[in-house]
């Protein structure tokens, strides 16, 4: 097995990796930071906005049993896309979406994906993900990983990812493991 990396921003980054993580194909989604200018971000220089970097999820998955593409359509399904820097409630441009490319197909499958949904009116506002190729990633400090299985009743998990992940589970059930 030949595992790849995608990298994806898509707001908090505790909901996109929760999905990512029951997903067949994936063997692992870890939440951190990428796209910034300051070596080693925690948590509070990336919330403040200063550092650069996005709250991300970078995955490992097994082409064999799940595409980029099909990593694509799940990232899409999952947050607002047309919202720039934020995602609801959390403003700054460390919630922007974005997706980071490890190579010259995923950019290319990415652009052809936005293409197809813009095409398709999914949206009834423009996207504004950027596509940026991947830098350095910093793994989210511990408490961050696995957060919403951890603390599902936590106030943001219950009103915030909860639902998006109900809907997740409906929409995507083949592909569960």
């Amino acid at each position: 097995m030949t595992e790849q990396l995608a990298t994806f921003g898509a707001g908090c980054f505790w909901c996109l990796e929760a999905a990512l993580n029951e997903t067949a194909g994936v063997t692992e989604a870890l939440s951190g930071y990428m796209g910034g200018h300051t070596a080693n971000p925690d948590y509070q220089s990336v919330c403040s906005g200063q550092t650069g970097h996005a709250e991300v999820v970078q995955v490992r998955f097994d082409p064999a049993l799940i595409s980029f593409a099909e990593l694509c359509q799940i990232f899409f399904a999952l947050h607002d896309p047309t919202q720039l820097n934020r995602q609801g409630n959390d403003i700054g441009s460390q919630y922007r979406s974005v997706i980071f490319y490890h190579d010259q197909q995923q950019r290319q499958q990415a652009q052809s994906f936005i293409a197809e949904l813009s095409r398709a009116q999914v949206f009834s506002d423009s996207i504004v993900t950027e596509l940026s190729p991947a830098s350095q990633f910093y793994p989210a400090e511990a408490y961050h990983q696995g957060y919403y299985r951890q603390h599902p009743t936590q106030g943001y998990c219950h009103w915030i990812i909860t639902p998006k992940m109900q809907q997740f589970r409906q929409q995507f059930k083949a592909r569960l493991k």
